[in-house]
């Protein structure tokens, strides 16, 4: 579904003209389809939701590159694409649902030390792929078993 909404989207932004837009799908679309041919598996939407999230953190992490080169015309760039790519991936939690859903893991797994961690955060990934940053939430865990 996620695949199909990609194309048309596609479609729609070569027939607006919309070149910085139809760049960004295009790059999704790329990037869909080498771990499509990788893996020889066809990629759910789950699967496409990992990619989308990775492209994200890959690009988090070239803006703090940039930043700290003092290149703010690539940084914006790259911020550019995230707000694309953001379009596909679920709304964003807030901080009190993160933490409610940390909670309700460590209370599942028995969580007492941050020997647990590995256990929380494999409970809560799959709940929070793409629709919270996971490095947030890793500083969330570690605060509550900490």
């Amino acid at each position: 579904m996620l695949k199909t909404r990609l194309k048309e989207d596609m479609k729609t932004a070569m027939k607006g003209g919309d070149k910085p837009r139809l760049a960004v799908i295009r790059l999704i679309m790329a990037a869909i389809k080498q771990r499509e041919v990788d893996e020889r598996i066809e990629l759910d939407d789950s699967q496409i939701l990992l990619v989308l999230g990775k492209m994200v953190k890959q690009r988090r992490d070239s803006i703090k590159q940039y930043a700290d080169a003092g290149r703010d015309d690539l940084a914006s760039a790259e911020q550019a694409e995230i707000d694309v790519i953001q379009g596909y991936l679920p709304a964003a939690l807030s901080e009190e649902q993160i933490s409610q859903i940390v909670v309700q893991a460590i209370a599942d797994v028995g969580a007492t030390s941050m020997q647990d961690m590995g256990k929380v955060m494999g409970k809560i990934k799959p709940q929070l792929q793409g629709r919270a940053d996971m490095a947030a939430v890793s500083a969330i865990v570690k605060q509550r078993l900490g």
